[in-house]
């Protein structure tokens, strides 16, 4: 195992995924044949960050009964790690965790083995990523005041897997919720909410709500699309996003809220998420020609999250949420060793030694590590779905 850098980061420089082999995969028990390239990489940096911190692991289990199949994988906690609550980078953190379960709206779909035992979920993301600014206003409001200076001038709460009206005809009569909804002020001194999707390792392949009228008939009247009938919004890349989006700008129409934006958040490197999120961007209608009083939709990566955590002065907490979900180059570091350690030609290793080299970039960042402050993450700012039962 390759062990994790002392510096709270490295450069984002990575093009892309790395590409991780099944067989290294089924060394380190996380190997699934249907995982995407980005999750099977994000999986295996799950199970290193467990290892890392002596969690121990669990099972997956497929089928039912006597055909059931058993085996490990290691991006889950066992059973008595997950209920000690070490999913989540702090004891602080598993506390608000368990404050909002007990508090959670009426119909509030949270699934608690996945929130508990699975390292790789969206939903612990969530959790890590928004639960310190919950307990933390002011590097919220420094966070965010950077991210969106147009809306959000200071943080004043936060609810999590929050809906306005779950079933209520007045907004889509479903179930449709957010995974968090942020109470802002804006710089003009009036209330705001910004509602956010959180996304990781999702391929954006589903499941999907049911269509239903209400949806045709919301989507016509937002005054949000260039085309509110088209088939690309009800796709299963997109339909949660058109969903929540509509959601949102029913609360300013229901005078929920004053004024709201809708964001999402995903790794850059993962292509899938980054794509929807560009392809639902493209159904909107300009800002220019969009009404004042329509709900914006912005994507974020994580990776400019985690440095604005850094840049407000979290410092620890950067680095904690870097390393457990966005160091990808520990994963082609792990992968280029397996592959030269596994190569019998010394001849071949040998040549193949210069691609392990560090570039320029890479070598100022491993100066820094050693002698000054961490590299600064390089911002993208600008680029799961829930089940509507």
């Amino acid at each position: 195992m390759v062990a994790c850098s002392n510096a709270p980061f490295t450069r984002a420089s990575l093009p892309r995924c790395p590409l991780i082999t099944d067989e290294l995969a089924k060394k380190h028990n996380v190997h699934f044949e249907i995982d995407t390239r980005f999750r099977k990489a994000a999986r295996l940096l799950q199970a290193l960050w467990l290892q890392d911190h002596n969690i121990e692991t669990g099972i997956h289990v497929r089928g039912e009964g006597d055909t059931a199949v058993v085996m490990p994988l290691h991006s889950n906690l066992s059973r008595d790690a997950a209920r000690a609550g070490k999913n989540f980078l702090s004891p602080d953190i598993h506390a608000f965790v368990r404050h909002e379960l007990l508090m959670r709206e009426e119909g509030a779909a949270i699934d608690e083995e996945r929130l508990f035992g699975n390292a790789l979920s969206s939903m612990p993301l969530c959790f890590n990523l928004f639960g310190p600014m919950a307990l933390d206003l002011k590097l919220a409001s420094d966070v965010f005041r950077g991210l969106l200076p147009d809306f959000v001038e200071q943080v004043e709460g936060f609810i999590f897997e929050h809906s306005p009206g779950r079933r209520e005809e007045r907004f889509l009569h479903d179930g449709t919720a957010f995974d968090l909804a942020m109470r802002v002020i804006t710089p003009d001194g009036e209330p705001g909410t910004v509602f956010i999707e959180v996304k990781y390792s999702e391929d954006m392949t589903g499941p999907a709500a049911r269509l239903r009228d209400r949806y045709d008939e919301v989507s016509r009247k937002s005054g949000l699309f260039v085309d509110p009938d088209s088939p690309v919004l009800r796709s299963l890349g997109l339909e949660q996003l058109w969903r929540e989006h509509m959601l949102a700008q029913l609360t300013v129409e229901q005078e929920i809220v004053q004024r709201a934006m809708f964001i999402a958040v995903g790794p850059r490197l993962n292509r899938r998420v980054m794509a929807a999120f560009k392809v639902y961007e493209n159904q909107l209608i300009d800002d220019d020609d969009r009404d004042t009083n329509r709900v914006a939709f912005q994507a974020l990566t994580l990776e400019s999250i985690i440095e604005a955590m850094q840049a407000a002065g979290a410092n620890d907490l950067a680095r904690d949420l870097w390393r457990r979900y966005a160091d990808f180059e520990r994963i082609y570091h792990l992968s280029l060793h397996e592959f030269v350690d596994c190569s019998s030609d010394n001849t071949a290793a040998s040549t193949l030694a210069p691609l392990a080299r560090p570039s320029a970039v890479t070598r100022s960042a491993g100066r820094n590590r050693q002698a000054g402050p961490p590299q600064k993450i390089a911002a993208q700012s600008r680029m799961n779905p829930k089940e509507v039962k």
